[in-house]
């Protein structure tokens, strides 16, 4: 449905459509201003490990160009903007002394959105960690937990007065497993014990940080934003049936056990458990504390059947093939039918607050034609396909608040460097000017219908 008034008219005249970015993927400046190196900086210059070494250094020059890029938002008619604040800026070393020039920018930032009449939701932590950490261990050290408490409470006490909601952390799942089990992302760990670690250290964190923020900015309602994964059976057969469920556990539940049950899954326990740092008491109490929100980041299914391998490690899985015929430029299946079955799911096993879909959106690569357009029509198949998928959610009675898509422009896309475009908005990297694409014309056309005055 690309109609853009026919699909407005099924989402409820509050809803809240945004665009939403993160800070490492757009702001460069990364040695202005009292900026220290984050761990991605470093894995960024590594050679063999991000496309082309691509880094961050001048991204999408966003730090220059807050206020055109804030009329930018503006001008794509949304409601709300989810943009990340870099730990790096704030406390350079992680622990320690207070850099005000970089509360300073995400003050004109807030305060740059909020003349605009845009609400701001505000990431606390968008995996850039100061490298300095990575002295004591980094994720895997249980005092990083206390560091990022410390710097949730810094920038609620500058920030907390005007933001509209605050997510402690993104996608902890990719801070964890892809950063320290698999080597995909920084720091670039493949040991299943430093992974086990970080895992109970970002959960403490998570916990801390909710406690932080409650304690300065009581009114500013507290989530937490996870890809929780689809996890699809390869088959019927009741090995791929009982994989999936192992990995549903290890995927979904290391994250969404402790956050939202206060305890871990019981086969990630038997299976690893021992290998676990120590869980010590009223550590889960302090991560299950109940949440206002929380965000679900959708792209792709995870299709998985059983690994028979002799000593194959928990969860003990193999990818399936795809399904579905279509596939993005970055090799992603697209399968918006999975979005429903994935929230029909977490609600069913767990009691889950209010939702955001904090991210959504598909990478094509398609540049500026001869006629100065950029013709991204997957893209906007894409959006179409899954936005309707949220309005039936709504409409089946899910507490689906809101849809920001990802992302507001092109920007570096970790370790697939500026190759990969999710964008909305095309970025030439060499110019830095902003092209608004078709997919973009088409969403500002739907977020229109919703005036910010009935946020």
């Amino acid at each position: 449905m690309t109609d853009t008034k026919m699909l407005a008219s099924r989402f409820p005249a509050d809803f809240t459509f945004g665009v939403a970015t993160a800070s490492f993927q757009i702001e460069g400046a990364t040695k202005e201003d009292g900026r220290k190196p984050s761990i991605w900086d470093a894995f960024s210059n590594m050679p063999g490990r991000v496309f082309g070494r691509h880094n961050g250094d001048v991204a999408c020059d966003h730090y220059h160009r807050l206020e055109e890029d804030l009329d930018l938002i503006k001008e794509m008619g949304v409601s709300a903007y989810r943009f990340s604040v870099a730990w790096p800026r704030i406390i350079p070393e992680g622990v320690g002394r207070v850099n005000e020039p970089g509360l300073d920018f995400y003050d004109r930032l807030v305060d740059g959105c909020k003349a605009r009449g845009i609400r701001t939701f505000a990431t606390l932590y968008h995996w850039d960690l100061p490298l300095a950490l990575m002295g004591d261990g980094g994720w895997t050290a249980r005092s990083t937990a206390y560091a990022f408490q410390r710097y949730a409470k810094v920038v609620m006490d500058r920030l907390g007065d005007r933001l509209d909601a605050v997510a402690t952390f993104n996608e902890p799942w990719c801070s964890v497993w892809l950063s320290h089990l698999y080597g995909v992302h920084a720091p670039g760990e493949r040991n299943m014990e430093a992974a086990l670690h970080a895992m109970h250290y970002t959960n403490l964190a998570h916990g801390l940080g909710v406690e932080a923020i409650r304690d300065v900015s009581p009114k500013v309602p507290v989530g937490l934003v996870l890809n929780a994964h689809s996890v699809i059976p390869g088959s019927g057969s009741e090995k791929d049936t009982a994989a999936a469920e192992r990995a549903f556990d290890f995927h979904n539940g290391a994250f969404f056990g402790p956050v939202f049950k206060g305890e871990y899954p019981a086969s990630l326990l038997n299976a690893l458990g021992d290998r676990m740092p120590k869980v010590e008491e009223g550590d889960l109490a302090t991560i299950s504390q109940k949440l206002d929100w929380w965000g679900l980041n959708y792209y792709t299914p995870m299709r998985v059947a059983e690994d028979a391998t002799e000593g194959a490690e928990f969860p003990a899985t193999r990818s399936a093939p795809f399904v579905g015929e279509t596939v993005t430029d970055v090799g992603w299946e697209v399968w918006p039918a999975a979005m429903t079955s994935l929230v029909e799911d977490l609600y069913r096993r767990y009691d889950l607050p209010e939702m955001y879909v904090t991210e959504n959106g598909a990478c094509y690569n398609m540049g500026i034609g001869t006629d100065g357009e950029v013709d991204d029509q997957p893209r906007l198949d894409y959006y179409a396909d899954h936005l309707s998928v949220c309005a039936d959610l709504v409409a089946s009675g899910y507490p689906l608040r809101g849809y920001f898509a990802w992302s507001l422009m092109d920007n570096f896309e970790w370790a697939e460097g500026y190759r990969m475009r999710f964008g909305l908005v095309h970025v030439d990297y060499e110019t830095q000017v902003r092209t608004v694409k078709k997919s973009g014309k088409w969403y500002r056309d739907l977020a229109l219908e919703f005036p910010r005055g009935n946020q």
